[in-house]
């Protein structure tokens, strides 16, 4: 039986333990990436209590609608060359909090993995919310059947971060997860005016911890005011900043991620 995700060839979640550290912004950074790349590529939003992705493509007014297959996902730009699926679609208003219990939140994420009509796509990302909790179990299991399920993980330079991030190692191998790799995001600070990095939360944690758990080390992404900026103008940063110093950092890690999957198929 043919499945929404029977046109996917690569899904891959991106997880932290922690916080804060960044997950929705390698998402989408990596989704612009991998677009320019001549892939087609969708992002499930399955971060219920904090549905950022609508607001970073600035497509928050969008509307979901109905079709034969299910639901139709929101389209970026005209070329369909990214869409989205994300709670904060479905909500009244904007300002509406999800209150709900575990059972409420697995339902619909299985909702958005069994009944969004995703077509074609060379990579699905799923950006998760934090911890190794229910959504987490019910997205694994409800993606387990699709083949080339992958995840990487995203952390920060401090320790209590890379703390964090050893237990998603930990829930990735209980879980059967290939892991393609740690981005250590926010990795310094470059001054827009000399180019200096500053540490401002030390540096190479997310390197160690590769090194330590076995796995690849896809890079370190800078504090960049212009991808911030990016992020709150909704604006194509890999298109528009690529003189910034996260942009080959952001470009690597995608060629990595490109790399990495060929091997896998």
């Amino acid at each position: 039986e043919r499945t929404n995700l029977a046109g996917v060839r690569h899904i891959l979640l991106v997880l932290s333990g922690k916080g804060g550290v960044g997950k929705s912004t390698i998402s989408t950074q990596l989704a612009l990436a991998l677009r320019h790349s001549g892939r087609r590529v969708g992002i499930m939003d399955v971060d219920l209590c904090g549905p950022s992705i609508p607001r970073m493509f600035r497509v928050q007014d969008s509307d979901v609608h109905q079709c034969d297959s299910g639901w139709v996902p929101v389209y970026v730009d005209q070329d369909k060359s990214i869409s989205l699926m994300s709670i904060g679609f479905l909500l009244e208003k904007p300002d509406d909090a999800v209150v709900w219990r575990g059972p409420k939140k697995n339902a619909l994420i299985k909702q958005f993995v069994a009944d969004v009509a995703w077509g074609d796509l060379d990579f699905l990302i799923v950006d998760t919310p934090p911890g190794t909790s229910d959504e987490h179990i019910s997205t694994v299991e409800a993606l387990r059947p699709h083949k080339l399920l992958g995840a990487i993980l995203v952390t920060t330079p401090q320790a209590v971060s890379v703390g964090d991030v050893r237990r998603e190692l930990t829930f990735c191998k209980k879980t059967g997860l290939r892991v393609l790799g740690i981005v250590e995001n926010m990795s310094g600070f470059v001054c827009p005016h000399c180019s200096e990095c500053t540490n401002i939360f030390s540096k190479g944690g997310g390197e160690e911890l590769a090194k330590h758990a076995g796995v690849p080390f896809l890079g370190c992404v800078p504090l960049d005011a212009q991808l911030s900026q990016s992020l709150e103008e909704g604006r194509d940063f890999i298109q528009d900043f690529p003189k910034s110093p996260a942009f080959p950092a952001l470009a690597r890690i995608a060629q990595q991620i490109l790399d990495g999957t060929s091997q896998q198929s």
